[in-house]
């Protein structure tokens, strides 16, 4: 066994003896399915520790040979499956790690991780396969076919982080020397009999401008288009239920926090943040260990065709259409904003329903780093000056401050609403839950709640105790005292059926000069 070729069992093992141990091995069975046909070319793109490096340890683990992963996989879910077993040590593995060799990809032209690669994965080869002569010019795909025609032994390749050569944002003909690198190992007729599977990962999918047109033997699986991979990279509902269980962790805190990502028909949890939320057994970010805000601010700033407002509209939790069709999966190829947030719904800081064709911010987690590149954001300064001043406005509400209440809503809609949409409604109910966004850390906000005999405007549900549950009714050209009327005689309150205890309602009101008033009136729920 070696570092490259072969690696064997030790990197699973390792995660199976971890505390915290989610089985994923039924991914074996799907990929099973591809091995040794004309689909066996797939590439899996998925955010950053999203478990993709997992899902390779385990496809090491099966089919690498010179090792028994029997007794290993007997004990796992995958021995569930029929027929599990039909591949299993049967190949010669070759796994390669593009982020190992990312100290030589400079600025100075000189692409030479590629020249470091070829040379340690030669090396091995060498030393691995003593009674095969290879010269020491040959390239990786060389020896694998090498060995193949000596031996007739088939290969699976594992390539990580191949997006790597792409994301460096290199010249153009050093993006043509790493093309024409993939293009040796993976679109060659004379290696396709060699290889049993290939097996590639990257956080963006198959490049279109640039490989489409060469490495289209790929089935890209991205987390737009999941297909059978959908609950195989990330933690589903149910394993983090069951995580939760057996460590002692409130699932609704946690399903509050990392909850979000709908993928397929699966909701999917970033696993680093629910082992590292066990471990520490603390509701927090941990998303700073995975990417940065910077990678949002760039894009945000660019503002194109009108980014920033629907920035507001995603903070406050409502949903953007999107047309994820035409991005090229390049960060250079960024010119519309449904290439904005295209790429960030594959870097994981937007989540896509694929049936409404939007996106939106998907958790807590995620949002508090939205919340770092806006308040870094020269475009943002108001916004993020009134998102810092709505601390203030719950507590004024709880302290049923009408007049600073007033005051607050009635900067925020000027702030978040134009002279053209300062009427809307909707425009009017999304400055309500921008002035409230503070609330997000101990409330659930909810828009319109159907009440029976009507729609709450806003209604503020606590899930930490002994906070009041707030319900807003908003008017324009009316009077607080017919808002706080609406609350009582549509028995609003009646319809928070789980909550019992403290309540306030809040009406609030503006007119056509724009002067807005308040009125906080408190009433106990039996």
């Amino acid at each position: 066994m070696g570092i490259y070729i072969n690696p064997g069992t030790a990197s699973f093992e390792e995660a199976i003896n971890s505390e915290i141990f989610v089985d994923k091995t039924k991914i074996v069975s799907v990929v099973n399915e591809v091995v040794c046909t004309k689909k066996k070319y797939v590439c899996v793109s998925r955010p950053r520790r999203f478990g993709k490096t997992t899902a390779q340890q385990i496809l090491c683990a099966y089919f690498s040979k010179n090792c028994d992963s029997r007794p290993i996989f007997e004990d796992t879910k995958l021995s569930e499956v029929e027929g599990w077993d039909r591949y299993l040590n049967k190949f010669h593995v070759v796994r390669i790690d593009c982020n190992e060799f990312a100290s030589f990809i400079n600025k100075t032209g000189e692409f030479s991780f590629i020249n470091q690669m070829t040379k340690n994965v030669r090396n091995e080869f060498i030393e691995l396969f003593p009674d095969i002569d290879f010269s020491d010019k040959l390239r990786i795909c060389d020896c694998i076919r090498t060995v193949y025609a000596k031996t007739g032994d088939k290969f699976v390749i594992i390539f990580d982080e191949y997006d790597l050569g792409v994301r460096v944002g290199q010249r153009a003909d050093l993006h043509q020397e790493y093309l024409d690198f993939l293009i040796s190992l993976f679109k060659n007729s004379a290696m396709d009999p060699a290889i049993a599977l290939a097996y590639m990962t990257g956080i963006l999918p198959i490049v279109k401008d640039k490989f489409e047109s060469k490495l289209n033997n790929f089935d890209s699986i991205t987390i737009i288009v999941p297909g059978p991979y959908a609950e195989y990279t990330g933690f589903t509902k149910a394993e983090v239920q069951s995580l939760c269980d057996e460590f002692g962790v409130d699932y609704e805190d946690c399903r509050r926090w990392y909850d979000g990502y709908k993928v397929g028909d699966f909701h999917i949890y970033n696993p680093n943040a629910i082992v590292e939320c066990i471990r520490k057994k603390q509701f927090q970010s941990y998303w700073s260990a995975t990417g940065s805000y910077e990678t949002v601010s760039t894009y945000i700033d660019m503002n194109l065709d009108g980014i920033k407002d629907d920035i507001i509209n995603m903070i406050m939790g409502q949903r953007v259409y999107v047309d994820v069709s035409g991005f090229q999966n390049t960060i250079d190829s960024i010119e519309t904003k449904d290439d904005v947030y295209t790429y960030l719904i594959h870097l994981g800081y937007l989540s896509y329903d694929a049936e409404e064709e939007q996106c939106y911010i998907p958790n807590k987690e995620v949002q508090r780093e939205w919340m770092q590149a806006v308040k870094r954001s020269v475009n943002f300064a108001p916004v993020a000056k009134f998102i810092n001043n709505s601390r203030q406005l719950l507590d004024a509400t709880i302290n049923m401050n009408a007049e600073m209440v007033a005051y607050s809503i009635k900067e925020t809609h000027k702030l978040v609403c134009s002279n053209l949409n300062f009427n809307n409604e909707q425009a009017y109910q999304s400055a309500i839950i921008l002035a409230y966004f503070y609330a997000n850390s101990k409330y659930t906000i909810i828009p319109e709640l159907p009440t029976g005999k009507g729609f709450a405007d806003v209604v503020l549900v606590p899930y930490v105790p002994n906070l009041p549950a707030i319900i807003i009714e908003l008017k324009k050209d009316a009077s607080t005292e017919t808002a706080l009327s609406q609350i009582k005689n549509k028995e609003y309150s009646t319809h928070l059926a789980h909550y019992h205890g403290n309540l306030l309602f809040v009406g609030i009101n503006y007119d056509s000069d724009k002067d807005h008033e308040c009125v906080i009136e408190r009433f106990v729920k039996e």
